[in-house]
Order: structure tokens, then C-alpha cells, then sequence
């Protein structure tokens, strides 16, 4: 794969692009990328699949904190830091292919205006994701996190109807909550008209 088909390399110049090293590689569902305190020593690109960062909760149940889907970047926040270590576990939840980049080459990429420019907004994105995910944690009630979630996957799948991408045993874990919690708040919603629910399609009827 040229480098330059990436939308992450735009503008790049093709010079420094071909002085640097890179990995491609594919992991299988389920498989950890990296464990929860391993140093970071490269930044990733999910070229297709899903993953997750987690961390487990006192009763080791999962805490989904964080999801990256293709074009996603892994590690850039990390990579440069003076603590630089995985805060959490990170596994695909369905096939993957990553492009990994040593430390050394990213520095040597950064000279170029465009790659710096693309390497800052990958930072951006991840650390608004992250601000969404503590908003969730500590301003809204799970009915608000989970019509936000709906909400969310109906413009993305440009229906009032939506099918869940994932089980409903990882939505609670995203959710960061009990699965009996969740399946209550469902029925509870259901009960009320806002939602129908048939396996993991849920048609929006309102809030």
C-alpha cells in the first residue's frame, strides 16, 4: 500500500516519505495490540477494523474508554510524553490492519508542514473523544448517554432505525455500566415509546 493513498499523509512530501520505515500488520478478533502499561514506541493508523481501549473496574468487569475505527491513530498523544506508558489495554473487536510508525520516523516526519499539521488534528480528535467519554462518566444519566448513542448512530446510518454495531454486553461495558442496568433502562425506555427494540435493532421513536 503507497503511504500516499493515506489521508493521514496528504501532502506529504514523497521524499521523506520514502526514507522512513513502516509496518503493516493484521491482528484477529479479540487479540490484544498492547497491554496496559507497555511504553508506547510508535504511533498506529487503523487501516481497517475496530479496537477498543479499556481498563477493568473493581468487580473485573470492562470499561470501554475508547474506540478507534478506521483512519483512527493510536499513541499519538502518548508517543512524545514524559509519561508514556499505555494507560490501558487495547484489543480489536473484530479483524485488523495497522500501520505502525517508530518513534525515530515520526520525528523525522514532523519536519514536514503538512504530516505535523495532520499529527496535531489526531491528537485534537483523540483528546475530544476522551473529554466526550468523561462527560459521560459524570454529567448525564445513562438514558441520556444512551440517546446520545442512538442519536448518534442514526445520523451515521441515516435511519430512525439502527442496528448496533456492537453486543449489548459491550454496550454496557462502553456505557461503563452493569448489564442488568442497562437492560432495565431499555425495557424502561421501551415501555415509555421512546425506543423499540428487536436483537440489536432499535427504532427511534423519540425523546
Amino acid at each position: 500500500m503507497e503511504l500516499t493513498n493515506l489521508s493521514f499523509f496528504n501532502g506529504v512530501n514523497k521524499t521523506l516519505l520514502n526514507k522512513v520505515s513502516v509496518v503493516f500488520l493484521k491482528y484477529i478478533k479479540n487479540e490484544t495490540v498492547y497491554s496496559q502499561g507497555l511504553p508506547c514506541k510508535s504511533m498506529d493508523i487503523v487501516l481497517s477494523g475496530e479496537l477498543v481501549a479499556y481498563s477493568l473496574t473493581a468487580n473485573g468487569s470492562e470499561s470501554i474508554v475508547f474506540d478507534f475505527k478506521k483512519g483512527s491513530s493510536i499513541g499519538t498523544n502518548l508517543l512524545f510524553g514524559n509519561v508514556n506508558n499505555y494507560p490501558m489495554n487495547i484489543y480489536c473487536t473484530e479483524d485488523c490492519e495497522l500501520l505502525h510508525i517508530g518513534k525515530p520516523d515520526v520525528e523525522f516526519l514532523l519536519q514536514d508542514p503538512h504530516f505535523m499539521m495532520n499529527f496535531i488534528r489526531s491528537i485534537s480528535l483523540n483528546s475530544q473523544g476522551m473529554n466526550r467519554k468523561i462527560v459521560m462518566f459524570t454529567q448525564k444519566t445513562l438514558r441520556e448517554n444512551l440517546l446520545d448513542y442512538f442519536s448518534a448512530l442514526s445520523a451515521e446510518q441515516k435511519s430512525q432505525t439502527v442496528t448496533l454495531p456492537i453486543s449489548k454486553k459491550q454496550l454496557a461495558d462502553y456505557l461503563s455500566v452493569q448489564r442488568p442496568s442497562l437492560f432495565r433502562e431499555l425495557k424502561k425506555m421501551k415501555d415509555e415509546g421512546l425506543i423499540e427494540v428487536n436483537n440489536r435493532k432499535i427504532k427511534i421513536n423519540g425523546q
